[in-house]
Protein backbone atom coordinates (compact mmCIF):
# COMPACT_ATOMS: atom_id res chain seq x y z
CA UNK A 1 0.00 0.00 0.00
CA UNK A 2 1.38 3.39 -1.03
CA UNK A 3 0.15 6.22 1.15
CA UNK A 4 -0.16 9.64 -0.48
CA UNK A 5 0.24 12.64 1.76
CA UNK A 6 -1.66 15.85 1.25
CA UNK A 7 -0.97 19.22 2.80
CA UNK A 8 -2.90 19.82 5.99
CA UNK A 9 -0.83 22.48 7.73
CA UNK A 10 1.42 25.44 7.09
CA UNK A 11 4.36 27.06 8.77
CA UNK A 12 5.35 30.63 8.27
CA UNK A 13 8.79 30.62 6.61
CA UNK A 14 11.04 33.61 6.24
CA UNK A 15 10.19 34.33 2.61
CA UNK A 16 7.00 32.33 2.13
CA UNK A 17 5.00 29.36 3.33
CA UNK A 18 6.33 25.86 3.78
CA UNK A 19 3.67 23.51 2.50
CA UNK A 20 3.43 19.77 2.64
CA UNK A 21 2.33 18.22 -0.64
CA UNK A 22 2.26 14.79 -2.20
CA UNK A 23 4.43 12.83 -2.21
CA UNK A 24 5.64 13.92 1.22
CA UNK A 25 8.04 16.61 0.07
CA UNK A 26 8.49 20.18 1.18
CA UNK A 27 8.16 22.97 -1.31
CA UNK A 28 8.21 26.74 -0.99
CA UNK A 29 5.28 28.68 -2.35
CA UNK A 30 5.10 32.41 -2.90
CA UNK A 31 2.55 33.66 -0.42
CA UNK A 32 1.55 36.49 -2.78
CA UNK A 33 0.56 34.17 -5.62
CA UNK A 34 -3.16 34.25 -6.39
CA UNK A 35 -3.13 31.91 -9.36
CA UNK A 36 -4.82 28.56 -9.46
CA UNK A 37 -1.54 26.82 -10.40
CA UNK A 38 -2.80 25.39 -13.68
CA UNK A 39 -6.00 23.84 -12.29
CA UNK A 40 -8.84 25.43 -14.29
CA UNK A 41 -12.39 25.53 -13.07
CA UNK A 42 -14.92 23.24 -14.64
CA UNK A 43 -16.88 25.01 -17.34
CA UNK A 44 -20.60 25.65 -17.46
CA UNK A 45 -22.67 22.61 -16.75
CA UNK A 46 -19.73 20.46 -15.70
CA UNK A 47 -19.37 22.14 -12.31
CA UNK A 48 -17.92 19.82 -9.72
CA UNK A 49 -19.48 20.23 -6.28
CA UNK A 50 -18.61 18.29 -3.13
CA UNK A 51 -21.08 18.22 -0.22
CA UNK A 52 -19.33 17.62 3.12
CA UNK A 53 -21.73 17.06 5.98
CA UNK A 54 -22.33 15.20 9.23
CA UNK A 55 -25.64 13.72 8.06
CA UNK A 56 -27.19 12.37 4.87
CA UNK A 57 -30.50 10.52 4.67
CA UNK A 58 -31.25 7.67 4.58
CA UNK A 59 -27.84 6.63 5.92
CA UNK A 60 -27.83 8.90 8.96
CA UNK A 61 -30.40 11.50 9.92
CA UNK A 62 -30.93 13.47 13.12
CA UNK A 63 -33.09 16.19 11.59
CA UNK A 64 -33.78 18.20 8.45
CA UNK A 65 -30.07 18.57 7.69
CA UNK A 66 -29.90 14.92 6.65
CA UNK A 67 -32.86 15.34 4.32
CA UNK A 68 -31.40 18.41 2.63
CA UNK A 69 -27.95 16.88 2.11
CA UNK A 70 -29.67 13.99 0.34
CA UNK A 71 -32.31 15.93 -1.61
CA UNK A 72 -30.42 18.96 -2.93
CA UNK A 73 -27.71 16.93 -4.73
CA UNK A 74 -30.46 14.80 -6.24
CA UNK A 75 -31.99 18.00 -7.68
CA UNK A 76 -28.60 19.31 -8.86
CA UNK A 77 -27.71 16.30 -11.00
CA UNK A 78 -30.42 16.89 -13.65
CA UNK A 79 -29.02 20.43 -13.97
CA UNK A 80 -25.69 18.96 -15.09
CA UNK A 81 -23.76 19.38 -11.83
CA UNK A 82 -21.24 16.64 -11.01
CA UNK A 83 -22.12 16.48 -7.32
CA UNK A 84 -20.81 14.08 -4.71
CA UNK A 85 -21.37 13.72 -0.96
CA UNK A 86 -18.89 12.89 1.80
CA UNK A 87 -20.03 11.90 5.30
CA UNK A 88 -18.69 9.88 8.24
CA UNK A 89 -19.24 6.12 8.32
CA UNK A 90 -20.95 5.90 11.70
CA UNK A 91 -21.33 2.47 13.23
CA UNK A 92 -25.09 2.81 12.78
CA UNK A 93 -24.69 2.74 8.98
CA UNK A 94 -25.04 -0.80 7.66
CA UNK A 95 -22.58 -1.62 4.90
CA UNK A 96 -24.74 -4.55 3.78
CA UNK A 97 -28.09 -2.75 3.84
CA UNK A 98 -26.80 0.12 1.70
CA UNK A 99 -24.51 -2.07 -0.41
CA UNK A 100 -21.42 -0.06 0.36
CA UNK A 101 -18.21 -0.98 -1.43
CA UNK A 102 -14.75 -0.56 0.05
CA UNK A 103 -12.35 1.82 -1.69
CA UNK A 104 -8.61 2.23 -1.14
CA UNK A 105 -8.07 3.90 2.26
CA UNK A 106 -6.48 7.28 2.76
CA UNK A 107 -3.93 8.71 5.17
CA UNK A 108 -4.77 12.11 6.61
CA UNK A 109 -1.81 14.20 7.77
CA UNK A 110 -3.20 16.42 10.51
CA UNK A 111 -1.33 19.13 12.32
CA UNK A 112 1.27 18.30 14.99
CA UNK A 113 2.56 15.55 12.69
CA UNK A 114 -0.36 13.28 13.57
CA UNK A 115 -1.21 10.68 10.93
CA UNK A 116 -4.78 9.33 10.75
CA UNK A 117 -5.57 6.28 8.66
CA UNK A 118 -9.12 6.32 7.34
CA UNK A 119 -11.11 3.70 5.51
CA UNK A 120 -13.07 4.92 2.52
CA UNK A 121 -16.31 3.33 1.35
CA UNK A 122 -18.56 4.33 -1.50
CA UNK A 123 -22.26 4.06 -2.09
CA UNK A 124 -25.16 5.80 -3.80
CA UNK A 125 -27.76 8.13 -2.40
CA UNK A 126 -31.21 8.54 -3.90
CA UNK A 127 -30.97 9.91 -7.43
CA UNK A 128 -27.78 7.89 -8.06
CA UNK A 129 -25.63 10.50 -6.30
CA UNK A 130 -22.17 9.12 -5.38
CA UNK A 131 -21.40 9.13 -1.65
CA UNK A 132 -18.04 8.65 0.05
CA UNK A 133 -18.04 7.39 3.64
CA UNK A 134 -15.07 8.06 5.91
CA UNK A 135 -14.34 5.24 8.34
CA UNK A 136 -12.38 6.06 11.48
CA UNK A 137 -13.59 4.04 14.45
CA UNK A 138 -11.91 6.19 17.08
CA UNK A 139 -14.17 9.07 16.09
CA UNK A 140 -17.23 7.59 14.39
CA UNK A 141 -17.93 4.19 15.98
CA UNK A 142 -19.60 5.51 19.13
CA UNK A 143 -23.31 4.79 18.89
CA UNK A 144 -24.16 8.47 18.34
CA UNK A 145 -23.67 11.28 15.86
CA UNK A 146 -23.10 14.30 18.10
CA UNK A 147 -23.74 12.85 21.53
CA UNK A 148 -24.66 9.72 23.42
CA UNK A 149 -27.64 9.67 25.77
CA UNK A 150 -27.72 13.47 25.77
CA UNK A 151 -24.03 13.92 26.61
CA UNK A 152 -22.21 15.76 23.81
CA UNK A 153 -18.91 14.28 22.68
CA UNK A 154 -16.23 16.64 23.97
CA UNK A 155 -13.97 16.04 20.96
CA UNK A 156 -16.54 16.87 18.28
CA UNK A 157 -14.28 19.56 16.82
CA UNK A 158 -11.56 16.96 16.29
CA UNK A 159 -13.99 14.37 14.94
CA UNK A 160 -15.46 16.61 12.28
CA UNK A 161 -12.13 18.33 11.72
CA UNK A 162 -10.80 14.95 10.59
CA UNK A 163 -13.79 14.64 8.28
CA UNK A 164 -12.93 17.98 6.68
CA UNK A 165 -9.29 17.03 6.20
CA UNK A 166 -10.21 13.59 4.88
CA UNK A 167 -12.43 15.24 2.26
CA UNK A 168 -9.36 16.90 0.79
CA UNK A 169 -7.33 13.71 0.81
CA UNK A 170 -10.08 11.63 -0.81
CA UNK A 171 -10.48 14.16 -3.62
CA UNK A 172 -6.74 14.33 -4.24
CA UNK A 173 -6.27 10.56 -4.20
CA UNK A 174 -8.99 10.13 -6.82
CA UNK A 175 -7.97 13.03 -9.01
CA UNK A 176 -11.36 14.66 -8.56
CA UNK A 177 -10.89 18.30 -7.52
CA UNK A 178 -14.17 20.13 -6.91
CA UNK A 179 -14.85 23.65 -8.09
CA UNK A 180 -17.03 24.22 -5.01
CA UNK A 181 -17.14 22.61 -1.58
CA UNK A 182 -20.57 22.95 0.02
CA UNK A 183 -20.49 22.61 3.82
CA UNK A 184 -23.36 22.45 6.26
CA UNK A 185 -23.65 23.88 9.78
CA UNK A 186 -20.90 23.96 12.37
CA UNK A 187 -19.58 20.38 11.98
CA UNK A 188 -17.98 21.11 8.60
CA UNK A 189 -17.53 24.88 8.92
CA UNK A 190 -13.79 24.44 9.47
CA UNK A 191 -13.39 23.44 5.83
CA UNK A 192 -13.63 26.99 4.39
CA UNK A 193 -10.88 27.99 6.84
CA UNK A 194 -8.72 25.06 5.74
CA UNK A 195 -9.29 26.02 2.11
CA UNK A 196 -7.94 29.47 2.92
CA UNK A 197 -4.80 27.96 4.45
CA UNK A 198 -4.33 25.55 1.55
CA UNK A 199 -4.87 28.42 -0.90
CA UNK A 200 -2.03 30.31 0.73
CA UNK A 201 0.11 27.22 0.23
CA UNK A 202 -0.77 26.99 -3.47
CA UNK A 203 -2.39 23.55 -3.37
CA UNK A 204 -4.97 22.70 -6.06
CA UNK A 205 -7.85 22.04 -3.68
CA UNK A 206 -7.20 25.37 -2.01
CA UNK A 207 -8.62 27.08 -5.05
CA UNK A 208 -11.98 25.42 -4.67
CA UNK A 209 -14.63 27.92 -3.66
CA UNK A 210 -16.82 27.26 -0.64
CA UNK A 211 -20.47 27.69 0.24
CA UNK A 212 -21.79 27.38 3.79
CA UNK A 213 -25.45 26.62 4.46
CA UNK A 214 -26.71 27.45 7.95
CA UNK A 215 -29.47 25.06 8.93
CA UNK A 216 -29.68 26.26 12.53
CA UNK A 217 -27.66 29.18 13.84
CA UNK A 218 -28.37 28.31 17.45
CA UNK A 219 -25.82 25.50 17.22
CA UNK A 220 -22.40 27.04 16.62
CA UNK A 221 -19.70 24.63 17.81
CA UNK A 222 -17.68 26.29 20.59
CA UNK A 223 -14.48 24.37 21.38
CA UNK A 224 -11.08 24.71 22.97
CA UNK A 225 -8.51 26.44 20.74
CA UNK A 226 -6.24 23.38 20.90
CA UNK A 227 -8.14 22.08 17.87
CA UNK A 228 -6.30 24.67 15.76
CA UNK A 229 -3.07 22.70 16.14
CA UNK A 230 -4.84 19.52 15.08
CA UNK A 231 -6.19 21.29 11.99
CA UNK A 232 -2.73 22.65 11.18
CA UNK A 233 -3.88 26.24 11.56
CA UNK A 234 -1.59 28.88 13.03
CA UNK A 235 -2.36 31.44 15.76
CA UNK A 236 -3.14 34.07 13.12
CA UNK A 237 -6.54 32.37 12.74
CA UNK A 238 -7.35 32.75 16.44
CA UNK A 239 -8.53 36.36 16.33
CA UNK A 240 -11.97 37.94 16.95
CA UNK A 241 -12.42 38.76 13.26
CA UNK A 242 -11.75 35.14 12.29
CA UNK A 243 -12.35 32.08 14.50
CA UNK A 244 -12.17 33.32 18.11
CA UNK A 245 -15.20 33.96 20.31
CA UNK A 246 -15.01 34.37 24.09
CA UNK A 247 -11.65 32.64 24.31
CA UNK A 248 -12.74 29.63 22.27
CA UNK A 249 -13.07 28.85 18.61
CA UNK A 250 -16.53 29.22 17.12
CA UNK A 251 -16.76 26.88 14.15
CA UNK A 252 -19.93 28.32 12.64
CA UNK A 253 -18.52 31.84 12.89
CA UNK A 254 -15.39 30.57 11.14
CA UNK A 255 -17.44 29.29 8.24
CA UNK A 256 -19.42 32.53 7.98
CA UNK A 257 -16.20 34.54 7.83
CA UNK A 258 -14.26 32.36 5.38
CA UNK A 259 -16.88 30.85 3.03
CA UNK A 260 -17.21 32.53 -0.36
CA UNK A 261 -20.98 32.56 0.03
CA UNK A 262 -23.33 31.86 2.92
CA UNK A 263 -26.92 30.71 2.63
CA UNK A 264 -29.63 29.73 5.02
CA UNK A 265 -32.74 27.68 4.52
CA UNK A 266 -35.57 30.20 4.21
CA UNK A 267 -35.96 33.91 3.38
CA UNK A 268 -37.68 34.73 6.66
CA UNK A 269 -35.01 33.00 8.75
CA UNK A 270 -32.36 34.93 6.81
CA UNK A 271 -33.99 38.19 7.90
CA UNK A 272 -34.37 36.98 11.49
CA UNK A 273 -30.70 36.11 11.97
CA UNK A 274 -29.46 39.42 10.58
CA UNK A 275 -30.41 40.95 13.93
CA UNK A 276 -30.42 39.90 17.56
CA UNK A 277 -31.66 37.88 19.30
CA UNK A 278 -32.25 35.74 16.21
CA UNK A 279 -28.61 35.91 15.21
CA UNK A 280 -27.42 34.26 18.44
CA UNK A 281 -24.47 36.63 18.57
CA UNK A 282 -23.46 36.25 14.91
CA UNK A 283 -25.73 38.80 13.24
CA UNK A 284 -22.81 41.21 12.85
CA UNK A 285 -20.76 38.67 10.90
CA UNK A 286 -23.71 37.99 8.60
CA UNK A 287 -24.37 41.68 8.03
CA UNK A 288 -20.75 42.06 6.92
CA UNK A 289 -21.30 39.42 4.22
CA UNK A 290 -23.74 41.72 2.44
CA UNK A 291 -24.98 40.24 -0.87
CA UNK A 292 -22.96 37.07 -0.27
CA UNK A 293 -25.61 36.00 2.26
CA UNK A 294 -29.13 34.98 1.28
CA UNK A 295 -32.00 32.73 2.27
CA UNK A 296 -33.07 29.96 -0.12
CA UNK A 297 -36.11 27.93 0.84
CA UNK A 298 -35.49 24.21 1.19
CA UNK A 299 -37.50 21.89 -0.97
CA UNK A 300 -39.24 18.63 -0.14
CA UNK A 301 -38.56 15.32 -1.83
CA UNK A 302 -41.98 14.35 -3.12
CA UNK A 303 -40.77 11.04 -4.43
CA UNK A 304 -40.26 10.02 -0.80
CA UNK A 305 -43.11 12.02 0.73
CA UNK A 306 -46.15 11.30 -1.43
CA UNK A 307 -49.36 9.82 0.03
CA UNK A 308 -50.33 8.52 -3.41
CA UNK A 309 -47.33 6.16 -3.56
CA UNK A 310 -46.02 5.90 0.02
CA UNK A 311 -45.39 2.27 0.92
CA UNK A 312 -44.86 3.09 4.58
CA UNK A 313 -48.51 3.98 5.21
CA UNK A 314 -51.48 1.58 5.56
CA UNK A 315 -53.38 3.03 2.59
CA UNK A 316 -52.52 5.46 -0.16
CA UNK A 317 -54.70 8.42 -1.08
CA UNK A 318 -54.81 11.71 -2.96
CA UNK A 319 -56.54 15.06 -2.80
CA UNK A 320 -59.45 13.78 -4.87
CA UNK A 321 -60.13 10.80 -2.61
CA UNK A 322 -59.39 10.82 1.11
CA UNK A 323 -60.75 7.37 1.92
CA UNK A 324 -57.21 6.13 2.39
CA UNK A 325 -56.46 8.93 4.84
CA UNK A 326 -59.37 7.82 6.99
CA UNK A 327 -57.94 4.31 7.06
CA UNK A 328 -54.51 5.71 7.98
CA UNK A 329 -56.08 7.61 10.89
CA UNK A 330 -57.82 4.49 12.14
CA UNK A 331 -54.60 2.46 11.98
CA UNK A 332 -52.61 5.21 13.70
CA UNK A 333 -55.15 5.42 16.53
CA UNK A 334 -54.92 1.66 16.97
CA UNK A 335 -51.12 1.58 16.85
CA UNK A 336 -50.74 4.40 19.39
CA UNK A 337 -53.38 3.14 21.81
CA UNK A 338 -55.93 5.87 21.09
CA UNK A 339 -59.68 5.50 21.00
CA UNK A 340 -60.66 4.74 17.42
CA UNK A 341 -62.99 7.59 16.55
CA UNK A 342 -62.96 9.30 13.16
CA UNK A 343 -64.95 12.26 14.50
CA UNK A 344 -62.25 13.43 16.92
CA UNK A 345 -59.46 15.64 15.46
CA UNK A 346 -56.03 14.03 15.73
CA UNK A 347 -52.96 16.27 16.15
CA UNK A 348 -49.59 14.81 15.21
CA UNK A 349 -46.05 15.81 16.18
CA UNK A 350 -42.74 14.46 14.90
CA UNK A 351 -39.99 16.50 16.51
CA UNK A 352 -36.92 16.79 18.66
CA UNK A 353 -38.11 17.32 22.20
CA UNK A 354 -36.18 20.51 22.95
CA UNK A 355 -37.04 24.03 23.97
CA UNK A 356 -36.43 25.31 20.43
CA UNK A 357 -39.31 23.15 19.23
CA UNK A 358 -41.68 24.84 21.67
CA UNK A 359 -41.82 22.18 24.35
CA UNK A 360 -41.95 24.90 27.01
CA UNK A 361 -45.12 26.27 25.43
CA UNK A 362 -46.65 22.81 25.21
CA UNK A 363 -46.05 22.11 28.90
CA UNK A 364 -48.31 25.03 29.67
CA UNK A 365 -50.79 24.51 26.85
CA UNK A 366 -51.45 20.79 26.33
CA UNK A 367 -52.87 19.94 29.80
CA UNK A 368 -55.32 22.82 29.44
CA UNK A 369 -56.19 21.93 25.83
CA UNK A 370 -56.90 18.32 26.78
CA UNK A 371 -59.10 19.48 29.64
CA UNK A 372 -61.10 22.03 27.65
CA UNK A 373 -61.20 20.59 24.11
CA UNK A 374 -62.02 17.20 22.60
CA UNK A 375 -58.97 16.12 20.60
CA UNK A 376 -56.27 13.47 20.39
CA UNK A 377 -52.49 13.90 20.23
CA UNK A 378 -49.73 11.64 18.88
CA UNK A 379 -46.06 12.46 19.53
CA UNK A 380 -42.91 10.89 18.08
CA UNK A 381 -39.56 12.24 19.20
CA UNK A 382 -36.73 12.28 21.68
CA UNK A 383 -34.56 14.90 23.31
CA UNK A 384 -34.32 16.51 26.71
CA UNK A 385 -35.09 14.04 29.51
CA UNK A 386 -37.49 16.48 31.17
CA UNK A 387 -39.43 16.91 27.93
CA UNK A 388 -39.55 13.17 27.32
CA UNK A 389 -40.87 12.69 30.86
CA UNK A 390 -43.55 15.35 30.36
CA UNK A 391 -45.00 13.71 27.28
CA UNK A 392 -44.88 10.24 28.83
CA UNK A 393 -46.74 11.56 31.87
CA UNK A 394 -49.24 13.29 29.58
CA UNK A 395 -49.98 9.96 27.85
CA UNK A 396 -50.34 8.23 31.24
CA UNK A 397 -52.74 10.94 32.47
CA UNK A 398 -54.88 10.80 29.29
CA UNK A 399 -55.20 7.19 28.17
CA UNK A 400 -56.89 6.78 24.82
CA UNK A 401 -56.30 10.46 23.98
CA UNK A 402 -52.51 10.85 23.94
CA UNK A 403 -50.03 8.45 22.39
CA UNK A 404 -46.26 8.94 22.73
CA UNK A 405 -43.32 7.11 21.19
CA UNK A 406 -39.89 8.16 22.49
CA UNK A 407 -37.27 7.75 19.77
CA UNK A 408 -37.48 7.95 16.02
CA UNK A 409 -38.97 5.70 13.36
CA UNK A 410 -39.10 6.63 9.69
CA UNK A 411 -42.10 4.36 9.22
CA UNK A 412 -44.01 5.89 12.12
CA UNK A 413 -43.17 9.43 11.00
CA UNK A 414 -44.87 8.71 7.66
CA UNK A 415 -47.83 7.10 9.43
CA UNK A 416 -48.28 10.15 11.67
CA UNK A 417 -48.31 12.50 8.69
CA UNK A 418 -50.85 10.30 6.92
CA UNK A 419 -53.09 9.63 9.93
CA UNK A 420 -53.18 13.10 11.50
CA UNK A 421 -55.76 15.77 10.82
CA UNK A 422 -53.48 18.54 12.08
CA UNK A 423 -49.72 18.78 12.51
CA UNK A 424 -48.40 20.79 15.46
CA UNK A 425 -45.15 22.82 15.20
CA UNK A 426 -45.00 25.54 17.90
CA UNK A 427 -41.25 26.14 17.39
CA UNK A 428 -39.79 29.22 19.06
CA UNK A 429 -37.75 29.57 15.88
CA UNK A 430 -37.61 27.31 12.84
CA UNK A 431 -34.97 27.99 10.18
CA UNK A 432 -37.01 26.18 7.54
CA UNK A 433 -38.75 23.07 8.72
CA UNK A 434 -39.60 20.20 6.41
CA UNK A 435 -42.25 18.46 8.50
CA UNK A 436 -44.83 21.14 7.74
CA UNK A 437 -44.17 20.67 4.01
CA UNK A 438 -44.73 16.93 4.37
CA UNK A 439 -47.86 17.59 6.46
CA UNK A 440 -49.33 19.80 3.74
CA UNK A 441 -48.77 17.09 1.14
CA UNK A 442 -50.47 14.51 3.40
CA UNK A 443 -53.44 16.75 4.23
CA UNK A 444 -52.48 17.25 7.90
CA UNK A 445 -53.11 20.97 8.34
CA UNK A 446 -50.17 22.63 10.14
CA UNK A 447 -50.68 24.58 13.38
CA UNK A 448 -47.51 26.61 13.66
CA UNK A 449 -45.73 29.55 15.24
CA UNK A 450 -45.19 31.99 12.36
CA UNK A 451 -41.41 32.06 12.33
CA UNK A 452 -38.70 31.24 9.78
CA UNK A 453 -39.73 28.72 7.17
CA UNK A 454 -43.07 28.13 8.88
CA UNK A 455 -44.06 31.68 8.01
CA UNK A 456 -42.86 31.16 4.43
CA UNK A 457 -44.70 27.91 3.75
CA UNK A 458 -48.02 27.96 5.64
CA UNK A 459 -50.86 30.20 4.46
CA UNK A 460 -53.04 31.51 7.27
CA UNK A 461 -56.63 30.26 7.43
CA UNK A 462 -59.23 32.83 6.41
CA UNK A 463 -62.38 32.05 8.36
CA UNK A 464 -64.56 34.17 6.09
CA UNK A 465 -63.51 32.44 2.87
CA UNK A 466 -62.38 29.02 4.02
CA UNK A 467 -59.02 29.59 2.34
CA UNK A 468 -55.52 28.97 3.63
CA UNK A 469 -53.50 25.87 4.41
CA UNK A 470 -53.03 26.05 8.19
CA UNK A 471 -53.29 27.96 11.45
CA UNK A 472 -50.56 30.36 12.56
CA UNK A 473 -49.91 32.22 15.79
CA UNK A 474 -47.54 35.17 15.90
CA UNK A 475 -46.44 35.40 19.53
CA UNK A 476 -44.43 32.67 21.24
CA UNK A 477 -46.70 32.81 24.29
CA UNK A 478 -48.80 30.01 25.81
CA UNK A 479 -52.09 31.83 25.26
CA UNK A 480 -51.35 32.41 21.57
CA UNK A 481 -50.44 28.76 21.12
CA UNK A 482 -53.60 27.65 22.95
CA UNK A 483 -55.76 29.93 20.83
CA UNK A 484 -54.33 28.54 17.57
CA UNK A 485 -54.97 24.93 18.63
CA UNK A 486 -58.46 25.83 19.86
CA UNK A 487 -59.12 27.64 16.56
CA UNK A 488 -58.19 24.53 14.60
CA UNK A 489 -60.41 22.33 16.82
CA UNK A 490 -63.34 24.74 16.48
CA UNK A 491 -62.95 24.79 12.71
CA UNK A 492 -62.94 20.97 12.67
CA UNK A 493 -66.26 20.78 14.51
CA UNK A 494 -68.02 23.96 13.36
CA UNK A 495 -66.81 24.42 9.76
CA UNK A 496 -65.97 20.96 8.38
CA UNK A 497 -66.42 22.19 4.82
CA UNK A 498 -63.52 24.59 5.41
CA UNK A 499 -61.34 21.71 6.60
CA UNK A 500 -62.11 19.91 3.34
CA UNK A 501 -61.27 22.98 1.25
CA UNK A 502 -58.05 23.61 3.17
CA UNK A 503 -56.97 20.00 2.80
CA UNK A 504 -57.52 20.06 -0.94
CA UNK A 505 -55.54 23.28 -1.20
CA UNK A 506 -52.76 22.07 1.09
CA UNK A 507 -52.28 18.81 -0.77
CA UNK A 508 -51.78 20.67 -4.02
CA UNK A 509 -49.04 22.94 -2.62
CA UNK A 510 -45.54 21.98 -3.74
CA UNK A 511 -42.17 23.15 -2.56
CA UNK A 512 -40.06 21.55 -5.26
CA UNK A 513 -36.27 21.55 -5.16
CA UNK A 514 -35.74 22.56 -8.79
CA UNK A 515 -36.10 26.33 -8.37
CA UNK A 516 -33.90 26.35 -5.25
CA UNK A 517 -31.34 24.07 -6.92
CA UNK A 518 -31.05 26.53 -9.81
CA UNK A 519 -30.32 29.33 -7.37
CA UNK A 520 -27.57 27.23 -5.84
CA UNK A 521 -26.10 26.58 -9.29
CA UNK A 522 -25.97 30.35 -9.85
CA UNK A 523 -24.12 30.75 -6.54
CA UNK A 524 -21.71 27.91 -7.36
CA UNK A 525 -20.85 29.44 -10.72
CA UNK A 526 -20.37 32.89 -9.23
CA UNK A 527 -18.02 31.82 -6.45
CA UNK A 528 -16.13 29.35 -8.69
CA UNK A 529 -15.49 32.03 -11.30
CA UNK A 530 -14.39 34.44 -8.60
CA UNK A 531 -11.89 31.94 -7.23
CA UNK A 532 -10.65 30.99 -10.68
CA UNK A 533 -9.89 34.63 -11.27
CA UNK A 534 -7.79 34.83 -8.12
CA UNK A 535 -10.44 36.44 -5.92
Amino acid sequence: MVWNLFFHGVENGKNGWWAWGAPAILRRVNRKSNKRNGVPPSDGKSLRVLFVASECAPFVKCGGLGDVVASLPKALRPLGVDVRILVPLYDSISRDKYRLEEDPPCLVNAGRGEMNGCGVWRGRADGDVPVWFIEHDRFFARGGVYDLNGAEFSDNAFRFGLLCMAAAQVCRDRGWIPDVVHVHDWPTSALPVLLDAWRNAGTPLGWAASVLTIHNQAYQGYYHPSVLDYLGLGPEYFTPDRMESWGKINLLKSGIVFADAVTTVSPTYAREILAEPGGNGLSGELVLRGPDFEGILNGADYEVWNPETDRRIPATYGANSLIGKGLCKQELQSQMGLREDASVPLFGMVTRLTSQKGTGLLRDVLPRVLKERNLQIVVLGSGEPADEAFFCELAWAHPGRVGVEIGYSEDLSHRIQAGSDFFLMPSLFEPCGLSQMYALRYGALPVVHATGGLEDTVEQYNEGEGSGTGFKFYSAEPQACFDAIAWAVATWYDRPSHITLMRERAMQVRFEWEASARRYVDIYRRVALKRAGGG
